[in-house]
C-alpha cells in the first residue's frame, strides 16, 4: 500500500476519533483528551492513538481507564464512518511530548530570568 493512502488514513483517523471523544463519548471520567497522532501499520491491521491527557493524576487516570473501556465504541463508530475493508484494531499510547515541551520552556524562562538578574547587578 502506498505511503500516500497510509498517511491519507492516519490523518482522516485522526480526525475522526478526536471527534468520537469529543462529541459522543458519554463517559464522564474522559476530561480533556487531545488526540496528537495515529499510526497505522502498512496492512491496516493495527492502529496507535497517540494522546495527550491534561489534568491531576487522579483525572489521567480515570480518563486513561475510561477511553479504554471505549475502545470497541470508537473502532466500531471509525469502520463506519471510514470506508475499509477491516478496521484497524485501536491501541491507545500516551503521548508525553506535550508535556516535554511545556517543561523545556519552563527551562528557558528560568534561564532568561537569570540572565536578566545578572545584568541587572
Amino acid at each position: 500500500m502506498s505511503q500516500l493512502r497510509i498517511e491519507k488514513i492516519q490523518e482522516l483517523m485522526k480526525q475522526e476519533i478526536s471527534k468520537i471523544i469529543l462529541q459522543e463519548l458519554k463517559d464522564p471520567r474522559i476530561g480533556f483528551v487531545t488526540v496528537t497522532q495515529v499510526e497505522v501499520t502498512r496492512d491496516l491491521s493495527q492502529a496507535k492513538v497517540y494522546v495527550s491527557l491534561m489534568g491531576s493524576e487522579e483525572q489521567i487516570k480515570a480518563c486513561w481507564e475510561g477511553l479504554n473501556s471505549s475502545l470497541g465504541f470508537i473502532r466500531r463508530e471509525v469502520g463506519h464512518r471510514i470506508r475499509l475493508r477491516i478496521t484497524p484494531e485501536l491501541f491507545f499510547v500516551i503521548d508525553k511530548s506535550l508535556d516535554y515541551s511545556d517543561h523545556i520552556q519552563k527551562l528557558l524562562l528560568q534561564i532568561q530570568r537569570e540572565d536578566e538578574a545578572r545584568a541587572e547587578k
